[in-house]
């Protein structure tokens, strides 16, 4: 089942903001997918159509321009993220279930090999570039990222982070690595090649920081907050910009060719796309309807569209456990569906 369900017009066609944004609006289309799972994170293959989406103990693989499944990668429990390295052809999970990295054939989407991590919590996953490594971001104590060798499948560095509960992070591409340390309210700057620490910047008012992504183009890191969104200099760490925003943010997408940023609010259901008009200057061109719980998001750079998943509950037995920090139990998955913007 597809159903366009939403079309939000431009906000405002402010100058500098880009014609293509200008003369367009954004819709959302939405998929009924099915399957059992809850979620976290989802990427999107640059080009292709599949999107990579965490579901719990296995990782669906979904077609994004016709919403059906392609494939499925098992064994991955309680799954985070996924990262791609196409270059090597392998893809990677991160298995907190387990204190596993899953290594896996990007064609065949078979199982090459389990990486245990000793440092356990895995969540946030991300390919470098400058270092050709994947790095984990975990939830340990203390804090750690982990660096893996793409083609290998082997682990290569870690170091300490300042914070529990490290949340995304992103490569300048050029040696440093910034993480999102949710609990501190910092960015913290590393290393990319000895996972040292740098630096670690306040965010204020940016609070419980959680996406992150990165312009290469004018050095600034976009980091995600819970109704006040922060952009910084990457060079000095200054907050040069801030954007507001709905609640519930737990990913950011960049679109570095259309320079539009993408926040998800999962306790808003609404995404809420920016334009950077210029380094210091960002533009609220749209705010769209996605749903309830939505709270992470993928961008395909090449289709230059913006993925979302959300799986339905229904009500949790009445003798069901409380859950983990005391938070109310879910019921089982009624439904799930992924949502599509473009323009």
């Amino acid at each position: 089942m597809v159903k366009l369900f939403r079309t939000a017009s431009l906000l405002l066609a402010a100058a500098g903001i880009a014609a293509s944004v200008q003369a367009q609006s954004f819709k959302v289309q939405r998929f009924s997918i099915g399957g059992e799972g809850g979620t976290d994170y989802l990427t999107a293959e640059p080009g292709t159509g599949r999107v990579f989406v965490s579901r719990g103990f296995h990782v669906m693989v979904l077609d994004g321009i016709k919403g059906t499944v392609l494939g499925d990668i098992p064994g991955t429990p309680n799954t985070h993220g996924i990262a791609l390295v196409p270059k090597y052809n392998h893809g990677f999970t991160t298995n907190r279930g387990d204190s596993t990295v899953s290594m896996f054939d990007l064609t065949s989407l078979a199982l090459i090999k389990k990486i245990r991590i000793p440092a356990g919590g895995q969540d946030g996953i991300m390919y470098d570039d400058f270092t050709d490594r994947v790095i984990l971001t975990n939830h340990s104590k203390p804090g750690t990222a982990t660096a893996i060798d793409p083609e290998k499948g082997v682990i290569t560095g870690e170091g300490k982070l300042e914070d529990d509960s490290p949340e995304g992070a992103a490569s300048d591409g050029k040696g440093k690595l910034f993480v999102n340390n949710e609990s501190k309210n910092t960015i913290q700057v590393l290393d990319a090649k000895t996972l040292t620490s740098l630096a670690s910047w306040p965010l204020d008012p940016c609070d419980g920081p959680t996406g992150i992504a990165y312009d290469r183009a004018s050095d600034r890191i976009f980091t995600g907050c819970g109704k006040t969104s922060a952009v910084l200099d990457a060079k000095s760490g200054k907050i040069v910009a801030t954007i507001a925003n709905g609640q519930g943010v737990d990913a950011l997408g960049w679109d570095p060719a259309e320079k539009l940023v993408y926040i998800p609010a999962g306790r808003d259901s609404s995404v809420t796309i920016v334009h950077e008009d210029s380094p210091d200057k960002y533009t609220v061109v749209a705010t769209v309807t996605t749903a309830a719980g939505a709270k992470t998001i993928s961008v395909d750079t090449v289709k230059h569209v913006a993925y979302l998943f959300q799986p339905v509950y229904g009500p949790p037995p009445s003798d069901a456990p409380q859950a983990e920090g005391g938070r109310r139990p879910r019921g089982p998955v009624v439904g799930a569906f992924l949502y599509v913007i473009s323009h």
